[in-house]
């Protein structure tokens, strides 16, 4: 794995973080291709305004939760996973997840795959 896609796994996490809106955009338009796919058991969107919307929401429904990456990055050809966490700060995560993206070859998301592995009982 190179320093590139560890960093790039960093970006995308501070991209879920962001909730300064023109900031969030300008992340999810540096991180992911145009036309870039994002899909996990909750949500199914496509392109950039799809994904700042998903983001967005995540802020609404969990308002002062963080992401933290939850684990090492893993990386092989044009593919990378990697686990994460939300929660509130400096406590326990109640929802951990994976995700499994495809980049495009020039340091950008084509399509990310999101698992959700644990998530409050409701």
């Amino acid at each position: 794995m190179s320093e590139d896609t560890a960093t790039q796994v960093q970006r995308y996490i501070a991209a879920w973080n962001e909730t300064e809106p023109q900031a969030r955009r300008r992340a999810v338009a540096a991180l992911f291709t145009e036309d870039a796919r994002y899909v996990d058991p909750l949500v199914d969107v496509r392109g950039h305004d799809g994904i700042e919307a998903a983001i967005a929401a995540v802020h609404q429904q969990f308002p002062g939760w963080v992401f933290r990456l939850a684990g090492p990055v893993d990386a092989h050809h044009d593919q990378v996973r990697f686990t994460w966490s939300l929660g509130p700060e400096g406590e326990e995560p109640p929802v951990v997840g994976s995700d499994v993206a495809v980049t495009d070859g020039d340091g950008r998301f084509d399509r990310v795959h999101g698992f959700l592995d644990r998530v409050p009982q409701q």
